[in-house]
């Protein structure tokens, strides 16, 4: 039995025996909900992207995942920011490879998004794992991993040493724009699922995915390229799929109509109505 077989077949016990999915299903019309709610950058809609804050909102409006992203640090550090620079996010400017864990946690990676989330911090590897491992799903992208030679080798490691290395239920998977990245995370967590981003039409077609299908479990296009025959061709390759980033109710809504595996939205209210604001 593959890897993608193991996961599934541990994933539909999980889905069927569910008292969340079984409340759902008596709650509705008798239709089981499978689509994972994922949290882009914590719930970005309503707190700073990838902080405590953004993750700590997730929780509360009862996100399946957080997505967030990895970097390095000068020093070698493990930290959680999507853009390889802090000018952005922060009251800081400089690129994230060549600031230290320090100066990194000197800066606001808050007040940006409001004065109520001033002094919010960017957050270590080792922090998010502490905190949010076991309490809800993550989605791991590791950004821009060719700027950060060996950066695979940290993450897995750092996994191992927290025994998260072993099959957990789809509730750590890894993905990036980045295949190669993906092929040698693949290698080194052999029981982790492997997501591919990918916003171009060229990686849509039967030979790209089959050759994704090796290594991944999971196919993460954007909005823009999901339609239903991709869906099903995803599908029938053994793979699931997850889509991005949701900002509004209609695309949540045509997404949930295509019948993907997995919404990617920074307003996860969006996904499910239930869950308020």
């Amino acid at each position: 039995m593959n890897k993608k077989t193991l996961l599934g077949t541990g994933l539909s016990l999980l889905i069927l025996f569910s008292p969340l999915t079984q409340a759902f299903a008596e709650e509705s019309t008798g239709e089981v909900r499978k689509v994972d709610n994922i949290a882009h950058r914590g719930a970005a809609g309503y707190a700073p992207e990838n902080t405590m804050a953004a993750f700590d909102k997730a929780i509360e409006m009862k996100a399946d995942y957080i997505e967030m992203d990895i970097q390095r640090t000068k020093d070698g550090e493990l930290v959680i920011i999507h853009d390889t620079s802090v000018d952005r996010t922060t009251d800081g400017s400089g690129y994230v490879r060549d600031l230290t864990l320090n100066e990194l946690r000197s800066l606001d990676a808050g007040s940006w998004k409001g004065t109520e989330f001033a002094g919010e911090k960017i957050p270590t590897f080792d922090q998010v794992l502490d905190k949010y491992h076991g309490k809800i799903g993550i989605l791991l992208e590791l950004k821009a991993p060719e700027l950060y030679p060996g950066i695979e080798e940290s993450i897995a490691e750092e996994l191992k040493d927290r025994n998260l290395d072993k099959p957990q239920n789809q509730k750590m998977i890894l993905q990036s724009f980045n295949f190669e990245s993906m092929k040698k995370m693949n290698t080194l967590l052999p029981n982790i699922p492997i997501g591919v981003l990918t916003w171009s039409k060229a990686h849509t077609t039967p030979q790209a995915l089959k050759e994704f299908s090796a290594y991944a479990d999971y196919f993460n296009p954007s909005y823009g390229l999901i339609n239903e025959d991709l869906v099903n061709l995803v599908h029938s390759l053994g793979m699931k799929i997850q889509s991005w980033t949701v900002r509004s109710q209609a695309s949540a809504d045509f997404l949930l109509e295509m019948k993907v595996d997995g919404i990617i939205t920074d307003y996860p209210d969006y996904v499910d109505p239930r869950k308020e604001k």
